[in-house]
């Protein structure tokens, strides 16, 4: 098996490669007019089928290595290294991408996939696809050079084989890592698609904005997969790590993050280039720079550049990426050069009080956000080539900066759906806010009588001051974002005589597009409620021998067991905990402490009980080897199930935003002179 899927890697590079120069020959051909011995059109028909076949060629390859792990194939080095009989099937799987060569294997198969679809739609716009699939070609070459050269996942173990192999690293053996890496690859190998039509359009000169158009749901697709990959990750880290936290800074944590903040910015910017012909050379840039954030993303979890969790140990294939990034930027470079002139704007900002405006405003907040991001992950690197020694970037520096940056971006999405397009009136503005800010003013009021003040003991406390910033622009965000629903709503129902729910999902209907991103700013307002409620989490740590007691918030929790188990897999320490509240006994945690007999590595199971207001989060952290009794750790999180929930409804609006819009009704029911211009234009079907 280990001889097949070498052979099947060797031939889809040998396709990609062929698909790269066909294509690109076929491409020259074209422009030019030059005769040729084969048409240019057959030559480029030949170029997409090699593409095609070299999706196969690699899932062939992928299968036979998950196979090679289901049948304990312990002569292949990487099943020796990350699997053994004992370990259950679905994380033998999940061993596929647990390891550098694996990943890499997946990310070839998620690439040409994505590949494989693009080429099947080839008819949508011939050229402008054979321009999309020969550069997509191109970063396929490299991906499948890199695993055929640099990380091959079929190298054969020299020397006796053993009788089994060394398991799969611990933190990965939990059900959400089955589908957080591949979510997260998905994403990051989706900004593929987009960065190829971008960089295309720019090369044919595409006239207008049909690119942006066809590309929108491959961004958006993208866009999902990866915001979901990061959550599940917060996730994962939230019930696996077992420190009570989901987001810590970590150096992969970033590098996730930054080619989503670029790809957020891009899907804000482009409905200007759409709507009026501006931001051309921006988009390009936005969209140039997400890729390489992905690579740069990978660079950094599979180099060893940093200490991660989440990260690989150190590689020889870093030369191999940064060699690649150097090209690929020179490539950008060099035809937004050459063709900079197509990327003039048509119209200019004409008001700082406009959407125009409040969407610039965005995309320049998220540049700043990512750049901060960046820099506190790239620090350590850079301070060891100049010093001589790593000086770490820790949580601090970022909550410090990102904080107020992303209470400004929270601003930002209640202001501009409030804003007309082009310009308008001091006292538009004024009526538009005035919901808002008494919206605001409400929570600033409701907040201080629950307790909620931006001091402690008597010190200005700066995490309770963000907290209670939060949760005042969380309710005035809410409320303009509302607003918008029922306004619009509201003049459906006197036109159709509905009620006021089924006149708000017509409303949704109509403009799809709209009314899905006002879902995911509803979201992503409910995501900051969850986020603030870390400025009050409470913590404790004891010793527990059976039925002493400790008590956290308004729990008191007794220890009524402590016992241990064992499977094939791995021996457990585990304790019984009955949590009382209010002198009644409500229910019973398990946390439990695992060490794998494969790895004899360790593993925190945390016990979490979640409601609407907080989460109690329970940590076996170790057994005192003297007395023999468990310590347990116990947090009282407020508001954790509040991000999770607003991830479900991001999902909802994003998924809403991707569905068609209805057709406008025609006739006089659709106009009238009283409604709102805001909903004329939403009746019409318009942004």
């Amino acid at each position: 098996m280990a001889t097949f899927g070498s052979l099947s890697l060797l031939i889809a590079l040998a396709l990609a490669a062929y698909n790269l120069f066909a294509g690109a020959v076929a491409l020259r051909l074209l422009a030019t007019g030059q005769p040729a011995p084969i048409a240019p059109e057959r030559l480029a028909d030949t170029a997409r089928r090699a593409g095609i076949a070299a999706f196969f060629a690699v899932t062939a390859a992928a299968i036979a290595l998950v196979w090679s792990v289901f049948t304990n194939d312990f002569s292949i080095t990487y099943i020796m290294e990350h699997s053994n009989r004992a370990l259950p099937a679905a994380y033998k799987f999940a061993a596929l991408w647990s390891g550098q060569e694996g990943s890499l294997l997946l990310w070839c198969w998620l690439l040409a996939t994505y590949g494989f679809v693009l080429r099947l739609r080839h008819k949508t716009d011939v050229k402008l696809y054979a321009y999309a699939g020969t550069i997509l070609s191109g970063i396929q070459v490299f991906f499948l050079a890199v695993v055929n050269f640099a990380a091959p996942p079929f190298a054969l173990l020299r020397g006796s084989i053993p009788a089994d192999g060394n398991g799969l690293n611990p933190l990965l053996q939990y059900p959400e890592m089955v589908i957080h890496p591949p979510m997260l690859y998905l994403g990051y190998v989706g900004f593929s698609v987009p960065f190829a039509f971008a960089l295309g359009a720019l090369m044919m000169r595409y006239p207008g904005e049909k690119w942006i158009k066809i590309t929108r749901v491959w961004t958006l697709v993208t866009w999902l997969f990866l915001t979901g990959g990061i959550f599940l990750g917060m996730h994962w880290a939230y019930a696996v790590l077992g420190w009570g936290g989901y987001w810590g800074w970590d150096p992969v944590e970033n590098a996730s993050f930054m080619p989503w903040l670029t790809g957020t910015a891009f899907l804000h910017s482009v409905m200007m280039q759409e709507k009026k012909g501006m931001m051309k050379s921006w988009n390009v840039w936005l969209i140039f720079s997400t890729f390489l954030l992905t690579l740069l993303g990978t660079l950094l979890t599979r180099a060893g550049l940093v200490s991660s969790v989440h990260a690989f140990a150190q590689s020889s294939i870093g030369t191999w990426f940064m060699v690649f990034m150097g090209i690929i930027l020179a490539v950008c470079i060099f035809t937004y050069i050459l063709q900079r002139d197509h990327l003039k704007g048509e119209h200019r900002l004409e008001s700082l009080v406009s959407r125009e405006s409040s969407f610039l405003f965005n995309n320049l907040v998220l540049l700043v956000a990512c750049f901060v991001i960046l820099w506190g992950t790239l620090f350590p690197i850079l301070s060891e080539y100049v010093e001589g020694s790593k000086v770490t970037v820790g949580a601090p520096f970022y909550n410090r900066v990102a904080i107020p940056i992303g209470l400004f971006l929270l601003f930002l999405t209640g202001v501009g759906p409030l804003l007309p397009w082009r310009s308008t009136s001091l006292r538009a503005v004024r009526r538009n806010f005035i919901l808002p800010t008494i919206a605001l003013w409400v929570m600033v009021i409701v907040c201080f009588a629950a307790g909620v003040r931006p001091w402690n003991d008597g010190a200005f406390d700066p995490g309770n001051f963000y907290a209670l910033v939060a949760f005042a622009l969380s309710a005035s965000v809410m409320t303009a974002i509302l607003s918008e629903f029922f306004r619009g709503a509201g003049v459906i129902a006197r036109q159709t005589g509905k009620n006021l729910a089924y006149s708000m999902y017509l409303l949704t209907r109509r403009n799809t597009r709209r009314y899905g991103g006002y879902i995911v700013h509803i979201a992503v307002v409910i995501v900051v409620i969850g986020l603030a409620g870390a400025a009050f989490n409470k913590n404790t740590e004891q010793e527990l021998a059976l039925h002493d007691k400790m008590s956290v918030g308004p729990y008191t929790l007794e220890c009524v067991g402590f016992t241990q188990d064992s499977n094939a897999n791995y021996n457990s320490d585990y304790a019984l905990l009955d949590v009382y509240r209010n002198g009644k006994k409500q229910f019973q945690m398990a946390p439990e402490k695992r060490v794998y007999l494969a790895s004899q590595q360790p593993q925190t199971m945390v016990a979490v009980h979640s409601v609407p207001s907080w989460d109690l989060y329970v940590v076996y952290e170790g057994t005192n080897p003297d007395t023999g009794q468990p310590i347990i750790k116990a947090f009282l999180n407020p508001l954790v199930s509040w991000i999770w929930a607003g991830v479900a409804l991001m999902v909802l609006g994003t998924f809403i935003a991707l569905v068609p819009s209805l057709k406008p009704a025609s006739g006089s029911s659709r106009t009238t002179a009283t409604r709102p211009e805001h909903a004329e234009a939403v009746l019409k079907g318009g942004d």
